[in-house]
């Protein structure tokens, strides 16, 4: 039915251009689109694929792929690599480094050819009599970070599954069993949530299903170190260099209540075994990617060693292990998908995100992993970005679902008023209303841990997936505390307003204001982005060597002409330096001046003046309650 309104529709628009074609002009109609791939049922693929990896190739970062594939039937078959994979929201498998692709059977090569519509699939016509197909090919990994992510270094890999894999159409990848063995560079050891038996530098896997094998990333390399954080789950670091293993007891400890509090905050707990995989280094790519029972986790060196310099991304274990409950296991019903062929859809996003970046944060906290006034400066800086983003004004939250198919996490000239992946804080501000709600209207008695353990908190033990629709949060949110949750977050998802939803904040005893002193955690925030923050103060950001890496639509900022790639030279008269431009906004609050600022950008160069008089101003929160808010009640330790 949908193909054939579809061109109907062509067909009625082709008539309607046709009467204006010159007499003639040629008129072509289009070409039918068949699709030749089996839909995936849900029934057992017979036999199990054998996947061998060769991780050895360090030096040219290199994976070397052997694949043993029963044939379910001769015949035309097709064989898919992942495109929409879990996590990413989009379609990012990184088809383009497959390379060397061939299959054989019985010692000959069967030719293939690519589908002319989705590239991620190999058509073969497999010889009558053929038990199993070999298929070879080489997963040329990124050598520079401008390739894409680089998983391979000569001290570490991240190997994800679904980058050197292949699997037959016409089936639920639950369906699909799978062996894998790895063999790395020799001495190195490994970390992932799939066991292993170890024969020198070769693992072999045991054997699972593919939809769990390519939730199952690992992490390698030649210096790491091993931490248990309870009887269920496990911190595996590697590094650089041992210097960074370096933890001590306590943070250590910070860890361990980490999963203390996630377990008592949910109810429940949803794998047989976790494993968190951080990668501190300089070199391998960085990413924060949630799995059911690991995550992957990439910081810069100084997690451990720089520990009282400020939170740095400590943030980041707490986000991804709170998706295990939140992603994994719930997830909503529009993006689970029967394999990774099937586009998935954003729409709950704001759930499946805005909720995890919520509670990452009240983990945080909770935990000790970071302190609670960090975590009030952190909620801060993101209350005051949003309520500074003109962009609302006409995009609504929940168009910003659609964002990872829309740009794919590419660069924004103007993301002030473009908007990007906003489901996450913005998403965090509406979940934070929620919690203020909830304990307004039950006079304190209920509040948004009463939503995790009905929600999350069911089916202790099972790591399977448990869908959910809009319905179903509002529901949950009624039985808590009867109110019209479906208009309040109908309102929130739809409306384009002027400022942030900050009534969660106000609600439960704390207001953003602004100071002209940074706090603690956006001073460090600067340190470790290597830029100044001048957000509030005038509407931009400014890298090292003056370059503006970030401007806010409509500011004093954009009126003067700035955007990203401009240089700043000068700042009246004296070359530029960071305390010479904040000396300069500090001093046009008091003389009404603006400043005056020579600007390049690329062989051309002007002078500018930044009318702005409000001097500096970082964000901050001030408590407005008396005794413990519902704020500080939240952040307490369970």
């Amino acid at each position: 039915m949908f193909r054939i309104v579809i061109a109907g529709a062509l067909l009625a628009s082709t008539a309607a251009v046709v009467a204006q074609v010159p007499a003639g002009n040629s008129t072509p109609q289009p070409a039918a689109i068949v699709d030749t791939i089996p839909a995936p049922v849900d029934q057992p693929y017979p036999g199990t694929i054998a996947l061998k990896v060769d991780a050895t190739d360090i030096g040219r970062r290199i994976f070397r792929v052997t694949q043993t594939i029963p044939v379910a039937k001769a015949g035309p078959t097709v064989l898919l690599y992942p495109a929409w994979l879990p996590g990413k929201h989009g379609p990012r498998g990184e088809i383009e480094k497959l390379a060397g692709l061939v299959f054989k059977a019985d010692g000959k090569v069967i030719p293939w050819t690519r589908d002319t519509v989705d590239v991620f699939a190999f058509h073969l016509d497999v010889p009558q009599g053929t038990k199993t197909i070999e298929a070879s090919f080489q997963f040329i990994s990124a050598t520079k970070p401008d390739q894409g992510r680089v998983v391979m270094t000569p001290d570490m890999l991240s190997l994800q599954p679904n980058s050197v894999s292949l699997y037959p159409a016409g089936y639920f990848t639950r369906q699909i069993p799978i062996q894998m063995t790895v063999t790395y560079p020799e001495g190195w050891t490994a970390a992932g949530a799939v066991p292993a038996k170890v024969n020198g530098s070769t693992y072999v896997y045991q054997t699972t299903d593919y939809d769990t094998l390519v939730d199952s990333p690992i992490l390698a390399g030649r210096y790491g170190k091993t931490w248990p954080l309870s009887n269920r789950v496990k911190l595996a670091v590697y590094a650089d260099t041992p210097g960074e293993l370096a933890a001590t007891p306590a943070q250590i400890d910070a860890h361990k209540r980490l999963v203390d509090q996630a377990v008592k905050t949910f109810g429940a707990q949803h794998y047989d075994n976790y494993t968190f995989l951080l990668s501190i280094t300089d070199n391998l790519g960085s990413i924060g990617l949630e799995h059911h029972r690991s995550s992957e986790n990439g910081v810069t060196p100084g997690y451990f060693t720089k520990w009282n310099d400020g939170p740095g991304r400590r943030n980041l274990l707490p986000h991804e292990f709170t998706h295990s409950w939140n992603g994994k296991f719930r997830r909503g019903a529009d993006s689970w998908t029967p394999d990774f062929r099937m586009p998935t859809r954003n729409s709950l996003l704001w759930v499946y995100e805005g909720q995890t970046q919520f509670w990452g944060y009240v983990l945080q906290a909770r935990s000790g992993l970071v302190s609670k006034q960090d975590t009030l400066d952190q909620l801060a800086a993101i209350a005051a970005l949003y309520d500074s983003q003109p962009a609302r004004q006409w995009r609504p939250l929940i168009d910003t679902t659609n964002d990872p198919v829309i740009s794919a996490r590419r660069p924004k000239g103007w993301s002030s008023w473009q908007r990007s992946e906003d489901y996450y804080n913005e998403g965090l501000l509406v979940w934070l209303e929620v919690d203020s709600m909830l304990r307004q209207l039950s006079g304190g008695k209920k509040s948004i841990d009463d939503f995790a353990k009905a929600f999350f908190g069911v089916r202790d033990g099972d790591w399977g997936v448990l869908t959910y629709t809009f319905d179903d949060v509002v529901a949950t949110l009624d039985k808590i505390q009867p109110h019209d949750w479906r208009g309040l977050l109908t309102q929130r998802l739809t409306e384009n307003a002027t400022g942030a939803p900050l009534s969660g904040f106000e609600r439960n005893g704390y207001r953003l204001v602004y100071a002209a002193e940074p706090t603690a955690s956006f001073r460090a925030s600067e340190k470790t982005r290597k830029h100044t923050d001048l957000t509030y103060s005038g509407g931009f950001v400014v890298g090292q060597g003056g370059d503006v890496t970030g401007v806010t639509w409509g500011s004093p900022a954009f009126d003067a002409g700035l955007t990203i790639g401009t240089t700043i030279v000068s700042v009246n008269g004296q070359s530029y330096s960071d305390d010479r431009l904040k000396a300069a906004i500090t001093a046009a609050k008091d003389n009404q001046q603006p400043v005056q600022l020579w600007v390049k950008n690329g062989d051309t160069y002007r002078q500018v003046a930044l009318d702005w008089r409000g001097g500096l101003r970082y964000p901050r929160l001030e408590k407005t309650g008396a005794g413990e808010t519902g704020l500080d009640r939240l952040l307490a330790p369970r």
